[in-house]
């Protein structure tokens, strides 16, 4: 899924202000992703041997793991590993950046004078949140922006994973600083009433403020904030979309239809997701997938996709996601009052209900989900695990499984180290989910039962 991640960084950074650097991703879906046209095909595995070989060859799920990694040409695993290494200072510098202009707002007194001239436009507490807070944003925005145009658009196209011009870019990041100013806005002026009415308890209340804004984030997304970015239209290829379908009601997933997005004109990656609560459950496959991946392999993608919800990871992860904003505003409620005490005359800071020490309250919690960052990574990524436990006993194909998981290392390192896997990884590795799916192949085969070849025998989606 792509990524429930995404969800904690998105509703985390709008419960500080979004103080954290803004990234062009859109609100966060339930997704797997692979790898792009030209790569994935160089990403395949061994998995289009015969059936019958397949059959009669006992399987070591070892060996067969290895097999499938080294079936990766050298030039490109070095450029995927790259990339993704290239991600773990990116993680350092976007906390670094935040954490400078969260400083750099304090110690210029730039927030209090905001907060000044909030309070001069009116007397009422409301619209000087409001105002505060557009203006603060903004900002924010100008400041991160040289980061944010490196990593997410230079960077991307060096690496072949994007499409879109510059101006196209820009534009759907000017949409997203439009959202996020309408729904930072809302947030902050909710969580400021808060501060208000409980300055010794806020961090109770402003818990259940933070939950409820992500329910809602999860709830209206599907319907009116993804179709801001691409255009959701059904899926036109019953062959595709009857099996999808097929083991949607197998499973009681609400859904009456699959919906084909244009993903393609801003990444070559791959994508899908189940994503909607209440009414809103929406199935959907980008033309990305359609084009570059077998019929096995989307079989394999959405039974994943099914298994988060199957498995109810949304509401699990919002749960996880409360019991992670408790404890970090416990303990940015202790630290934010030290910091006061020592330098609020300095900052201009009257106290938590004054908007001028938004920053401190983004410092502070910004560097708590940094250092958080592992634990965070394993929540999402034993949810992942589960799904794709659930995805391969439910599409019973194991070499599109693994096939998928070579495409995903087009952009994400297939063999890391454990201290890697666990520090910086949301979801399992390429070797992890290719020996899963060899685990699983071998004990069906030695219990003489015949899995479906997943990468052989299928004709490409797009003939």
């Amino acid at each position: 899924m792509k990524k429930f991640s995404v969800l904690i960084a998105i509703v985390a950074g709008l419960v500080v202000s979004s103080m954290s650097v803004l990234s062009n991703e859109t609100p966060a879906q339930t997704s797997i992703e692979s790898a792009t046209s030209g790569d994935a095909a160089k990403f395949s595995g061994p998995g289009n041997d015969s059936s019958a070989l397949q059959r009669s060859t006992p399987v070591d799920p070892a060996a067969a793991t290895q097999a499938w990694l080294n079936s990766v040409p050298q030039d490109k695993r070095e450029k995927s590993d790259a990339y993704f290494e290239g991600g773990y200072w990116l993680i350092l510098w976007n906390y670094l950046v935040a954490a400078a202009i969260s400083i750099l707002l304090l110690a210029s007194r730039i927030s209090a004078r905001v907060r000044d001239f909030s309070e001069r436009l009116t007397r009422y507490k409301t619209p000087q949140v409001a105002c505060y807070s557009v203006l603060c944003l903004l900002l924010v925005f100008v400041l991160s922006f040289p980061l944010n145009v490196y990593e997410h658009f230079f960077r991307e196209h060096q690496y072949g994973l994007a499409t879109q011009s510059f101006l196209a870019w820009f534009r759907e990041q000017l949409i997203g600083l439009g959202i996020t100013l309408i729904g930072g806005t809302i947030v902050l002026i909710v969580l400021y009433a808060v501060f208000r009415r409980a300055p010794k308890t806020w961090w109770i209340w402003g818990t259940g403020v933070a939950v409820v804004f992500s329910f809602v984030l999860v709830f209206i997304a599907p319907v009116f904030i993804e179709p801001l970015f691409n255009t959701y239209k059904p899926l036109t290829k019953p062959e595709i979309s009857e099996p999808i379908l097929a083991m949607a009601r197998a499973n009681e997933i609400p859904v009456k239809q699959v919906f084909e997005v244009d993903a393609s004109r801003q990444t070559t990656r791959v994508s899908a997701n189940v994503s909607g609560i209440l009414g809103t459950t929406r199935i959907a496959l980008n033309d990305n997938l359609l084009k570059q991946c077998t019929i096995s392999e989307i079989r394999a993608v959405m039974a994943h996709e099914m298994g988060h919800y199957v498995l109810n990871h949304g509401p699990k992860l919002l749960t996880y996601l409360g019991l992670f904003i408790l404890m970090g505003f416990a303990l940015t409620r202790v630290l934010f009052d030290a910091a006061v005490r020592r330098w609020g005359d300095k900052w201009g800071v009257r106290g938590i209900a004054d908007p001028a020490g938004l920053p401190l309250l983004a410092l502070l919690f910004s560097t708590l989900l940094f250092l958080a960052t592992p634990i965070l990574n394993t929540v999402v990524r034993v949810t992942e695990r589960e799904a794709d436990a659930f995805g391969i006993n439910t599409s019973r194909e194991p070499n599109a499984m693994a096939n998928v998981a070579l495409k995903l290392g087009a952009y994400r390192k297939l063999n890391p180290t454990p201290l890697e896997e666990f520090i910086f990884y949301d979801h399992p590795s390429g070797r992890a989910r290719i020996r899963m799916a060899m685990d699983w192949k071998a004990a069906n085969l030695s219990a003489g039962e015949s899995p479906r070849s997943g990468s052989q025998n299928q004709k490409q989606t797009e003939e």
